[in-house]
């Protein structure tokens, strides 16, 4: 075979896994950037998917240290269905501790489909309310409103989901 061949070979084995996963803080990254470009847009559409008020997209981003933790206090609120001013709550006893630990603070538990959408960033800011109710809003691609990561054949089974005694 071709030295080309296994030089493309070893180039996508290598490149491939890097590329194919985003991971959270890339996520929250691009977030911020798009906030920091058109605030007023970013206040209208996190308003708008979570189906928060204008003024209290508002108050909740005077209350956070960065444009995409106000997107993460309501993801979180929307994936538990419990009110964003819970999370928030959770959020300001924990900020300096990370995400993981949040969500855990909330009931959502290592191994569960959302701890691991959490840890790998798949959520969307499409500013589009969700067609489904609270803890099914999440990570999808292009715009799909599910918790199946779309290059994962697996039906999303971690320690702890589903389990029977």
């Amino acid at each position: 075979m071709r030295p080309q061949f296994f030089l493309f070979l070893l180039l996508f084995l290598v490149v491939l896994p890097f590329s194919a996963r985003a991971d959270l803080n890339a996520f929250l990254g691009d977030l911020n950037h798009r906030a920091a470009a058109s605030p007023l847009d970013y206040n209208t559409r996190l308003g708008s998917q979570f189906g928060v008020p204008p003024h209290q997209v508002a108050t909740l981003m005077r209350s956070v240290a960065k444009p995409a933790d106000a997107f993460m206090v309501l993801q979180l609120a929307h994936m538990r269905g419990m009110p964003h001013d819970r999370v928030l709550n959770v959020y300001n006893s924990n900020r300096n501790k990370g995400w993981g630990v949040i969500a855990k603070e909330l009931g959502i538990k290592p191994g569960s489909p959302e701890f691991h959408a959490l840890k790998d960033g798949r959520f969307t800011f499409t500013g589009t309310p969700s067609s489904r109710g609270p803890g099914f809003n999440g990570p999808g691609t292009g715009g799909q409103d599910n918790w199946q990561n779309a290059n994962d054949p697996s039906p999303g089974k971690g320690k702890g989901h589903n389990k029977h005694k």
